[in-house]
């Protein structure tokens, strides 16, 4: 553009040799490089921090990944059987005798005397049975008796007869014979006659059901009325139930580990759920001395005192044995390893290393086994160990602050 028309717009024209021109273009230079060298610093910085924070990063990274490689485990030692263990069993009271008291007559009932709950003794009297066909047998047999006792007479007298004849020699041996074998008929029917009165009049006996024992009426399953059968048939029920409740019995059930620890006359204690805080002395009264096949058990039998009445014949119990102290080692089931080749346990060295051992076990106390063979009591013994845990196993035993690391 000309210079006139620069005029015409009032716009000069820039003279580069002008000082003031010059010194305005050198400040903006300055500041120019100012700026880059400032932005360039402010990258360096950020550059620095993040090469920083990665490596930090990386370090913790790894410091991580370390930490969560390591198997941290709790581990125990085991103990000594110490005192002796009590063994829990479930048992069901029973009186000592207990009898169902059945008809042995058979007829209608008259009337009982005796209902449930009754305390009886022996020889009481608790029910009277109607028996006509009875009474009218009986009265037969007495006829019959006599009707042999009648004919025993006149055997008798007739034999002495000929006896008297032959010493006359007026009747033969041969007769006397056979009058001697009638007398001798007449002395067996006779004595079957008395034998069938006898029967009959014990039958009669019967009509009369006596308690055989002392004890209390549990059931009574008749009334009056009712036919009683005497029959030894399944189908016939019995009178009563009598049970002795002084002293009770309690048939328990022992597994076979430990049935060669119980011995008659050895102390236990029972308790029952429903009486808390009481307790009963009883003893083994005898043991069956055998393992039953289909249940691998040993049953025992438990007498107990109960005077006062508190326990009652069935109600269930549950019997404490105490057995003697062993010498062998026991460590808690939550140490147990179920393998294919046995039972192992994980036993950490002074190196932390894991090494699996093959045990032996004994009894089963619930919470804690019994170990017979295979540890050491200053073994460590790997708690709760994992399906993965394999021989030679690098493991951290975990502290108090590690053991939920």
């Amino acid at each position: 553009m000309s210079e006139p028309r620069h005029a015409s717009l009032g716009i000069h024209g820039v003279d580069a040799d002008d000082p003031a021109h010059l010194l305005k273009r050198g400040q903006i230079m300055r500041r120019a490089r100012i700026a880059t060298i400032v932005v360039l610093v402010l990258l360096a910085i950020g550059a620095g921090r993040t090469v920083i924070s990665r490596m930090s990063n990386a370090r913790s990274l790894e410091t991580g990944t370390a930490e969560r490689a390591k198997q941290y485990v709790k581990t125990a030692q085991p103990k000594a059987g110490g005192s002796g263990q009590t063994l829990s069993l479930p048992g069901t009271l029973q009186g000592f005798v207990q009898a169902p008291i059945a008809a042995r007559s058979s007829g209608y009932l008259r009337r009982w005397t005796k209902d449930i709950g009754a305390r009886v003794e022996k020889g009481e009297l608790l029910a009277e049975i109607e028996s006509p066909e009875i009474d009218q047998q009986l009265s037969q047999a007495i006829a019959s008796r006599q009707q042999a006792a009648s004919s025993l007479d006149l055997a008798k007298s007739t034999f002495e007869r000929w006896e008297s004849l032959r010493a006359k020699d007026a009747v033969s041996q041969q007769e006397l014979e056979e009058r001697r074998s009638t007398y001798a008929q007449a002395r067996a029917n006779l004595a079957a006659a008395d034998a069938n009165v006898e029967r009959l009049r014990q039958l009669e006996g019967f009509k009369r059901v006596l308690a055989p024992f002392s004890g209390v009426i549990t059931r009574r399953n008749v009334d009056v009325g009712d036919l009683i059968d005497a029959s030894s048939s399944s189908s016939s029920r019995p009178l009563f139930v009598l049970a002795q409740t002084d002293p009770l019995r309690a048939y328990v059930s022992v597994p076979q580990a430990y049935a060669q620890m119980i011995k008659p006359g050895q102390q236990v204690v029972v308790t029952q759920a429903e009486l808390p805080g009481r307790t009963f002395n009883a003893e083994v009264a005898r043991t069956a001395a055998s393992i039953d096949i289909a249940s691998r058990t040993m049953q025992i039998e438990v007498t107990l005192s109960n005077r006062d009445g508190t326990l009652l014949p069935g109600a269930l119990v549950q019997v404490s044995l105490p057995l003697k102290a062993s010498k062998a080692l026991v460590i808690p089931t939550n140490a147990l390893l179920f393998r294919g080749e046995g039972i192992r346990v994980g036993v950490v060295d002074a190196n932390g290393r894991v090494q699996l051992k093959a045990i032996q076990i004994g009894r089963n106390f619930g919470q804690s086994v019994e170990v017979l063979d295979g540890l050491s009591s200053n073994d460590s013994l790997v708690l709760n160990p994992s399906d993965s845990l394999a021989d030679g196993d690098q493991v951290t035993v975990a502290t108090s602050a590690k053991e939920n690391p």
